[in-house]
Order: structure tokens, then sequence, then C-alpha cells
């Protein structure tokens, strides 16, 4: 197959609200035209023919990936032909990737990187885990001299764990996070993660699988799948719930967003990428229904691809952390703030680069629905 013609393929399914089951479809994407179509399985007729539909890019198509298209969530859970397969499937290796507690202070400038060296991150999620599991994770380094500070480096606070996707996954990371020990790394690759944020050999600001059938392993240690939720770290109190909408993380501006929020004194106590179902965001902004006509569309572009979602913590957090994020039109908000958050990194009043709690009685209600019900 020349690059001309060039059709990728993919099983699709979609859940059906009114007839209550779920809709299978081929789903077919050239990304030489950015073009789709898709064909109904069980009806064995054309759904839609093939036509130009924003907001879905080559990266965005992985197994377990949510897309959007016609106003339908689909999820793509399975590969439809070889060729999808050996292309795609080469090309969208997985590896962990964990910010350690020494460096979770730095996790903004850590996740912009992350996101600049193009890997994608399908999951994250803030935890804390016990001297035991994190024994459990390095068993493999038991007798070593460093083992107890090895230890140590994980479980002495929060840190944030991640899964990271792309083509050569595992290689490329290792390779932005460095050597192991950050003084050897600071001469030897000095614009690596450790070199830059790393103290020492165990306190070195990030770590990654040595190799995929380890990243395997080593996902399944933090996001098991079989569904079961590690405890997220979450306070609801003085807090206010801050939410990167799907354009600015697809934007690469994720990491950037969450530095200026570190910056000006926030602090971060929790934080996780969410794929939020169509249901959940209509849920979630039920409160805007009819009072808001933009109402719809927000639905829509929260559930355009994954979120990241905060509970963000300050004295009277609801009013500091809303004058920060600036007024909810972004060409507004360039005119009245123009370092506010939306004015930077807004496009219009939907794509407005975040959500914030607008009251301050649904700051821990908003908090509580994505740390609470969604973890759960």
């Amino acid at each position: 197959m020349s690059v001309i013609d060039e059709r990728f393929c993919f099983i699709a399914e979609w859940y059906d609200p009114n007839a209550a089951l779920i809709r299978r479809y081929q789903f077919f994407y050239y990304p030489t035209d950015a073009t789709t179509e898709m064909y109904d399985i069980k009806q064995r007729r054309i759904f839609l023919r093939r036509s130009p539909v924003e907001n879905i890019r080559m990266q965005d198509l992985y197994i377990g990936s949510t897309i959007s298209v016609m106003s339908r969530q689909l999820s793509l859970v399975e590969y439809g032909d070889d060729f999808t397969r050996r292309k795609v499937g080469a090309q969208k290796e997985r590896t962990l990737a964990l910010i350690k507690p020494d460096a979770v202070s730095k996790m903004g400038l850590i996740l912009d990187l992350i996101y600049k060296s193009g890997l994608l991150i399908t999951k994250m999620k803030m935890l804390k885990i016990s001297r035991t599991e994190a024994a459990d994770f390095f068993t493999a380094y038991q007798g070593q001299d460093h083992y107890n500070d090895l230890i140590n480096s994980i479980s002495d606070g929060l840190m944030i764990a991640m899964e990271l996707q792309g083509e050569c996954t595992v290689s490329k990371w290792l390779e932005l996070i460095g050597p192991g020990d950050s003084a050897v790394a600071r001469h030897s690759n000095p614009l690596s993660l450790r070199a830059r944020f790393g103290k020492d050999h165990t306190r070195n600001a990030v770590y990654g699988s040595e190799s995929q059938e380890k990243a395997n392993e080593e996902l399944e240690f933090f996001f098991p799948s079989s569904g079961a939720c590690r405890p997220n770290p979450a306070t609801y109190t003085e807090c206010t719930c801050c939410v990167i909408k799907p354009h600015a993380v697809k934007a690469g501006v994720a990491g950037t967003i969450v530095n200026a929020i570190l910056e000006a004194g926030f602090e971060i106590s929790a934080i996780a990428a969410y794929q939020m179902e169509k249901a959940n965001a209509q849920e979630f902004y039920e409160v805007y229904r009819g009072v808001v006509q933009e109402y719809s569309a927000m639905v829509d572009e929260l559930s355009l691809g994954p979120c990241i979602a905060m509970e963000i913590r300050a004295q009277n957090a609801p009013a500091t952390f809303r004058e920060m994020a600036g007024p909810a039109d972004p060409e507004i908000a360039r005119h009245l703030r123009p370092r506010s958050l939306r004015a930077q990194f807004g496009i219009d009043k939907v794509r407005n680069a975040i959500h914030c709690t607008d009251l301050p009685e649904d700051a821990v209600l908003e908090v509580e629905y994505f740390f609470k019900i969604l973890d759960h």
C-alpha cells in the first residue's frame, strides 16, 4: 500500500443510550487528508462516508483511546486489519514513567518536557505507596547497597505515575531521563531530567522502565488491568477544582499550565488524567445547563480526549484561583487579565484552556466528582 493510499482500520464501539446496546463499527482513518469513514458491522452498511472530522490526529488512534465522531464517543477496542496492527502497533509502545517525591514540585516542568519530546501521556495519577509496596516494586534490586535508599526515594512522599505511549517509547524516555546518578547525568547528559532535577543516585527525580517486558509488568503495578483503584491524595479541604481541557492537553501546553499554577504559589494536592464519557461531562456541567448557551459545546469539548483534573489548595482557593484563571472568554481575558491562564492558552469560550470552579460552594463537590466518583 502506497503512502497515498494509506488507510488505517480499527474496530470501534459506541454505546447507544436509546437502544441500550453497544454498536460496533469499522473505523477508517486516512492520514494523507485527515478524513474518516465508518462501516456499521451489524447492519452491513456504510454509516459515514469518507469525510473530514476535526480533532482527530494519527497519534490519538490506539487501542484503548476514545475519539468523538459526529457527537458519538467511540472507543477503539481492536485493530481492524493486519496492516494497521503492524504499522500502528509498532508505533504505540508503552512505558512506565514516575516523577519521584523529590521532584513533584517540578512536575510542571517535567510534564512540559515530556510533551515537547513527542511522547503521549495516556494515564497519569498522583499517589503515595508504602515501604512494603516500594519493596515489592524494587524487588529486583534487593541485596544491593542502595536498596533501602531506593525504597525511600519513592515511598517518602507523593509521586506521579504515568503511562507514556509513542514510537520507541522505552528508549526515548530512558534517553530523556538520563543516567541513574544525577551527578553523572550532569556531565554526560546535562539536558536530561535527572541532570536538571535530580539530587543524587537515588533521589534522581524520575524513573523509567528498562525494557518493554519490564514496562508491561510495572504498568500493571500502578495501573492494574483489573480496574482496581489506588487511593488518591485529594484532601477535599481549602480547595478548588481545575480541569485542563482536552484541546489544551492535545496542544501540549498542560505542563506549562501546571508550572504556572505552582509558580503562583498554589498547591496541587491531587492530579490525574481522565477520559470523560459524554454522560459524565453532562453531569459535571449540569449547573450550566439552560444557563450558558455554550453548554452542549462545552460537553463535547470535555469528552473529546484526555483531560487533566487537579485539586488546587490555597487560602480562599475558589476565589484566588478563579482570578488566576481569568474571564471565561479568552478575548475578554486578553484585554482585562492578559496574564491569566485563559488569556494565554484559551482560544474561545468553549476552548478556553481550563475549567475552574465558579461558585465557592461547588468547589469541594467538583473535586469530589473527579477524585471520588470517577476514580471509583
